[in-house]
């Protein structure tokens, strides 16, 4: 179980994360609506194109991110943030460091992991 010292620091880890993606989701609607572009060369126009693709699939990865910060900062509002959603057990600090989102203890993650590979997924 963490400590109030504890939860405040992962909350506050958790909302300056989600800060900085929704910046960084600001400032990708900012350039993408700049329409003064014109390109005489075609391979100019196909490059920009694949660098906005680019940038658009790191935004829809940001965006689930931001989901599972969201779920996270709720879970530590009703005192369940670091409990393992499959066995209950305490999830470890380090991992909570590392990866502030996670649901899973380290174990039952790896066993998750291989599931997910026996079937292929």
């Amino acid at each position: 179980m963490l400590s109030e010292k504890d939860q405040e620091y992962f909350k506050e880890l958790l909302n300056e994360r989600l800060a900085a993606l929704l910046g960084e989701a600001t400032k990708t609607m900012e350039t993408m609506t700049d329409h003064g572009e014109t390109f005489p060369d075609p391979t100019d126009r196909a490059t920009l194109e694949s660098e906005r693709n680019f940038t658009l699939r790191i935004r829809d990865r940001e965006r689930k991110l931001i989901g599972k910060i969201k779920e996270a900062l709720s879970r530590i509002d009703q005192g369940t943030f670091g409990i393992c959603e499959a066995c209950g057990d305490d999830i470890s600090q380090k991992r909570l460091k590392a990866r502030p989102v996670t649901t899973l203890c380290i174990n039952c993650k790896k066993k998750q992991e291989s599931e997910e590979k026996l079937k292929g997924l």
